[in-house]
């Protein structure tokens, strides 16, 4: 498997397909794999370019702290071993915090950007809901018993019944490429570490998005709750919003189709 030495570690990649790239970065605890239910759909029309961060799949899993600019150095770090450029970027959860950073970082060398189940960080966002986070935090009991409740946390009510397959490729996924709970913390940490920014830092960080936005959102997401697509839309001076219904936080796992389509409607009617 490729890997890239960037920012004093290597990171794991894959390329499928060929035409302009989009680059996709996930979110904590997930690595390339999250997205395989899109990729093939999507590489379709691009060159899609998946990776594992920090700490997760086959990438080095260096000892922490993380911060969100270290992984946006990271990823900036991989663009340029691979020397793409004017890149379509999707950042899912952390992964938005990290597609932010790149944007602001070296907007040079990227031309759009989609922000799927994320926020600006700051004080001033709708939080994780109380059940979440309970169940995103609490580490006691049966092992396979706590990746099913996250699974169900992160998905639209009765989803979990509905495609009891695909919670058995998740449960086994989680199993066959466990994150080491030091650095899953430590990716924890980098995202929560958003929060710190103040006001005036958010203000700052939105208005220099200069890229067409896609703030991309489930309805029922109970981690990043939607509500949040329309505070960052109002601080980032080129975006939409499409909200997917029925699906929750992990969406390009719960709908695909729909997921590949608002992607693609999104990049091909705002790209020259």
């Amino acid at each position: 498997m490729p890997k890239a030495d960037t920012n004093g570690i290597q990171l794991h990649y894959q390329i499928h397909g060929q035409g302009h790239p989009l680059l996709l970065i996930a979110g904590v605890g997930y690595g390339a794999w999250f997205w395989e239910k899109i990729v093939p759909g999507l590489a379709e029309h691009y060159q899609v370019i998946a990776f594992d961060n920090r700490g997760a799949g086959e990438s080095d899993k260096p000892e922490g702290p993380y911060t969100v600019s270290m992984m946006a150095e990271d990823t900036i770090g991989l663009m340029e071993t691979l020397d793409i450029k004017d890149i379509y970027l999707l950042g899912h959860s952390l992964g938005g915090f990290i597609a932010q950073e790149v944007a602001v970082q070296r907007p040079d060398l990227v031309s759009n950007l989609i922000l799927a189940s994320t926020n600006y960080g700051g004080t001033k966002v709708i939080p994780i809901t109380p059940e979440a986070l309970e169940v995103l935090t609490s580490r006691e009991g049966d092992p396979v018993e706590l990746v099913q409740r996250g699974i169900e946390i992160s998905t639209a009510p009765g989803f979990v019944e509905r495609e009891p397959e695909v919670v058995k490729e998740l449960t086994d996924y989680r199993f066959s490429n466990p994150v080491p709970p030091p650095q899953y913390q430590a990716q924890v940490t980098a995202g929560a570490g958003m929060a710190a920014l103040t006001d005036e830092q958010v203000d700052k960080r939105m208005s220099g998005i200069q890229d067409p936005v896609l703030i991309l959102f489930g309805a029922h997401d109970r981690v990043v709750p939607p509500g949040n697509a329309e505070l960052m839309a109002e601080k980032i001076p080129d975006a939409e919003i499409k909200i997917l219904p029925q699906a929750g936080h992990i969406f390009p796992i719960e709908k695909p189709t729909e997921t590949i389509q608002a992607v693609h409607s999104f990049l091909s009617s705002r790209s020259s």
